[in-house]
């Protein structure tokens, strides 16, 4: 039986890797007047341009209000702007604004930077083989914590569901 190795432990690792990427990028971030926060929502939000703020919320994990005050921030940059969702005048769907494309392609690029800076000395084979087993096991992870009935999608919204659903229960 082999020892318990944090140093070489997957979660360790995984998490130790994600922070160290989050620093890395933080500070190229920060040359162009972005904070954490901001960023990743811009970024969540490029990739479901058209959500309403409480799905936004549940796909970062993060609670609705503290969402709301970042978006009050970058609508007053002008990179967001809310929209009045047609069919629920209650419901603001939430799109990136001209000025806030040119923001996201500058995150592309410092992004790109902050990659490669990441897996420098890595073969092209070596890195198609670590990416190939993280997708291996997000999509391992994703099928063991999907519920009956739900969507490709619905992994990702799935902790935020449950913490709203066990507080109903104790409401």
């Amino acid at each position: 039986m082999t020892s318990y190795s944090p140093e070489r432990s997957l979660g360790f690792v995984l998490h130790d890797v994600s922070r160290l990427l989050r620093r890395a990028f933080d500070r190229r971030a920060r040359t162009i007047g972005l904070t954490r926060a901001q960023w990743f929502v811009l970024a969540h939000l490029s990739r479901n341009e058209g959500i309403n703020q409480a799905a936004l919320a549940d796909i970062m994990e993060i609670e609705p209000i503290t969402l709301v005050h970042q978006l009050d921030r970058l609508e007053a940059a002008g990179w967001i702007e809310r929209r009045l969702d047609p069919e629920d005048r209650r419901v603001r769907l939430l799109f990136l604004t001209d000025g806030g494309r040119p923001i996201l392609d500058r995150m592309y690029e410092l992004g790109s930077e902050t990659r490669a800076e990441a897996v420098a000395g890595l073969s092209e084979a070596e890195h198609d083989a670590l990416i190939d087993t993280l997708l291996r096991i997000k999509t391992n992870l994703s099928t063991t914590l999907a519920e009956p009935g739900d969507g490709p999608a619905a992994v990702t919204a799935a902790p935020a569901r449950r913490r709203r659903r066990a507080g109903s229960r104790n409401e």
